[in-house]
């Protein structure tokens, strides 16, 4: 298993985290969407991404509760749902 800081190195993800600088108090929904449409369905995307998009939702700004908003906590909950599911797979 790759570790995460080479993981987050992928250039579409750093392009993606740059675009949601600054916009989450502004629009939390469109920053999920932009999350979603980079994961493409949860069910079959690569692992990678899971584990980036995880990483990236516990970071401190979400953890210290300064980034909060439903649709955060709702992708939270289905990544971490689909990472136990393929752990035991």
């Amino acid at each position: 298993m790759k570790k995460i800081k080479d993981l987050v190195k992928r250039k579409d993800w750093q392009k993606l985290r740059e675009s949601l600088k600054g916009k989450w108090s502004e629009d939390p929904e469109g920053c999920i969407r932009k999350l979603r449409s980079w994961l493409g369905n949860i069910r079959s995307t690569e692992e990678d991404k899971l584990r980036i998009v995880m990483n990236y939702l516990t970071s401190s700004g979400f953890r210290t509760g300064r980034i909060k908003h439903t649709s955060i906590s709702k992708l939270r909950a289905e990544i971490s749902v689909e990472l136990k599911r393929r752990k035991y797979e």
